[in-house]
């Protein structure tokens, strides 16, 4: 699974074609990672960079991907909202634009960054965006790591 570099709006327009703008797909895994770190001396290793990074699975009820991976690095800014006891965490439609430099994903066609205090939608802020087909990533299964049930 090669990794594909989204840079300008042609890209984008090819992602969200590509993904069939998100319709009948939903958020399947996410893991956030950073560069800091505590060592084995206990002293912190920190980077002056934007060191947060997010890479989102997300899988849809079509082929040809039946799902993809999201590569967001030195992420600005992340709201997550889990779906309400009794609700759907189906993804009707998506928006994927660049902005002033940034790439952002929302789960809502209708979202624009200045609504970022929105409450009930999700979405990231990014200064890069990878994508890559993960059709073989189907199923219940995580892929980002097993939680351990003891």
């Amino acid at each position: 699974m090669n990794w594909v570099e989204v840079i300008n709006n042609k890209d984008i327009e090819e992602v969200l074609d590509k993904f069939g703008y998100f319709h009948d797909s939903c958020l399947k895994e996410l893991y956030m990672w950073t560069d800091s770190y505590v060592g084995e001396n206990l002293s912190m290793g920190m980077s002056p960079e934007l060191d947060t990074n997010v890479r989102i699975l997300f899988q849809r009820q079509y082929n040809d991907p039946s799902a993809i991976e999201l590569l967001f690095e030195g992420v600005t800014q992340f709201h997550i909202v889990p779906s309400p006891i009794n609700y759907d965490s189906i993804i009707y439609d998506a928006k994927l634009i660049l902005h002033k430099g940034l790439f952002y994903w929302a789960n809502d066609l209708d979202w624009e960054p200045e609504d970022n205090n929105n409450g009930t939608i999700s979405w990231i802020a990014a200064k890069s965006l990878k994508w890559r087909d993960a059709s073989s990533w189907m199923g219940k299964q995580n892929r980002y790591g097993v939680i351990n049930e003891n």
